[in-house]
């Protein structure tokens, strides 16, 4: 492994992380008509990967939150059930933005370091 792979697998890391938000932004503010079938938030799990002397990050797993979806009475909604209710997804939108916001850094981060390796091996190069 070298520093574009670390660099390489924690950005698809972080890709996966964006991917998730994304989703969970789409889907918030979502109805529906029970609880099972709410949706809930998504989060992938990170899994360190050590090779040698250098540690990246792989995606194990994306899991549901245990988020509970917040029941809401809306009797003219075509989905309420008869009492009435309905089941809104269980999304936080604000922590999916402040997630989204470190996942960009985080991945622009990784660009950086892409960037001033393949700076210093040309600088290397031309030098020799």
């Amino acid at each position: 492994m070298n520093v574009f792979d670390v660099a390489g697998r924690a950005m698809s890391a972080q890709m996966v992380r964006l991917n998730a938000t994304a989703s969970n932004l789409a889907n918030a503010r979502t109805d529906y008509s029970s609880k099972d079938e709410a949706f809930r938030s998504m989060k992938p799990v990170f899994r360190s990967v050590v090779d040698g002397n250098l540690a990246t990050v792989d995606v194990e797993r994306v899991v549901k939150t245990d988020a509970e979806p917040q029941k809401r009475y809306d009797p003219s909604n075509p989905i309420a059930d008869k009492e009435g209710f309905v089941w809104e997804a269980a999304v936080d939108e604000t922590a999916e933005l402040i997630d989204m916001l470190e996942t960009a850094r985080n991945y622009q981060n990784n660009v950086q370091v892409l960037q001033t390796a393949k700076s210093l091996i040309l600088a290397t190069i031309r030098n020799q």
